[in-house]
């Protein structure tokens, strides 16, 4: 049976972006961050396509968890850490690395009382003001999570804008990183220990920012072929999309000049107007303010929206295209297509449109 809707996912193109990703910064590992269902693309099928990822990360102990019963084995990081003891035993029971971003944190490990000892990775607020210590105590910190003998203890910060071409804000982060990573070396020589191993980099710095690179890269929508930048493409930088998004046409109807479409009427044919429905609403992820004129790929010829998307259902006039039948597809982003445009269109970001794609909406995978 052919779904109404569904996600094609190139597991090619992810493996290719890993790749890129990975010559773009030799001397790193890569942390691929598959957190929010791998951005839309699906958690486990994902996780299995890039389990040749130093590590793999997510934002919370359920993420993880469905990823280990899935039998991934990789080195899995919870960004968010965990908030209570009884996570912290979850977290012990399923090997997950933890980043350590407030003092509840800290507490809890020194509470631990268990035999795991856990990977722990430091998160330093440079700027970004969400998670992670402040740099005048992060040192003190250090010592203390230290001394709980890890069996590994790292430092990571966040980037906040390092996708903006001025470069102001990635310079004062780093104005203020740079001389905390150099106190906590220190610290770790009293401790006749090495300097921690650090991680900076996202999607943006990655690609754009090689000296900051680190010790571990953690790419998120690069991984999926999309650029983190403001006006272009994935394939700008050497990217494949991995997603294409796609749906069947269920109906095509004749609406003379002067009616309506949709909901509240909001679209008016200026002519006599052929309208092709689409199996795709919000209901499976698409944005209720995609704007009249946003445009589909209807058998490869575009097509403006014509109305409100609906639960279930989009309209697009296909007047002037070639005849359009009732089981053709429509295109709602792909490679013909970039999401990047599409979310440009619909006054957001591809990150959104990506992680908003439902459940309910099948996923198949391709190793082309």
């Amino acid at each position: 049976m052919t779904p109404l809707i569904r996600a094609r996912i190139d597991g090619g193109a992810l493996l290719h972006n890993l790749q890129h990703l990975k010559s773009r910064a030799p001397r790193s590992r890569v942390m691929a961050v598959i957190k929010a269902n791998a951005y839309g693309h699906g958690l486990v099928a994902t996780a299995r396509i890039l389990q040749s990822a130093d590590a793999l990360a997510v934002a919370r102990l359920e993420e993880g968890v469905l990823l280990r019963e899935a039998g991934i084995q990789n080195r899995i990081v919870l960004l968010e850490g965990v908030p209570d003891a009884s996570q912290l035993e979850a977290a012990a029971r399923y090997q997950f690395d933890l980043v350590v971003h407030e003092p509840g944190g800290v507490a809890m490990l020194r509470a631990w009382r268990g035999e795991h000892r856990f990977e722990l990775w430091l998160k330093i607020d440079t700027g970004m003001n969400r998670l992670g210590f402040r740099p005048e105590q992060a040192v003190g910190v250090w010592e203390s999570l230290y001394a709980l003998r890890p069996r590994a203890l790292r430092v990571m910060t966040h980037l906040a804008a390092a996708d903006q071409v001025d470069g102001l804000m990635v310079a004062r982060q780093m104005e203020r990183f740079a001389p905390t990573l150099e106190q906590i070396g220190a610290a770790a020589g009293r401790g006749a220990v090495a300097a921690p191993e650090v991680s900076i980099a996202n999607s943006a710095a990655t690609l754009a920012l090689p000296g900051l690179h680190a010790d571990w890269i953690r790419p998120g929508i690069a991984l999926y072929g999309v650029s983190p930048f403001d006006g272009s493409t994935g394939a700008t930088h050497g990217l494949k999309p991995a997603m294409r998004l796609e749906a069947a046409v269920i109906a095509v109807r004749e609406v003379p000049a002067g009616e309506t479409v949709g909901y509240a009427g909001r679209w008016r044919a200026a002519r006599p107007t052929r309208i092709a429905i689409i199996g795709a609403g919000y209901g499976d992820g698409l944005l209720r303010s995609f704007p009249d004129g946003m445009p589909v790929l209807v058998n490869g010829h575009s097509a403006p929206l014509a109305g409100r998307v609906s639960m279930d259902m989009i309209a697009v006039d296909v007047t002037d295209l070639p005849p359009v039948q009732v089981g053709d597809i429509a295109q709602i982003w792909g490679a013909e297509l970039p999401v990047e445009r599409q979310a440009e269109a619909a006054g957001t970001i591809p990150y959104e449109l990506l992680c908003s794609v439902r459940q309910r909406v099948p996923r198949s995978y391709t190793n082309d």
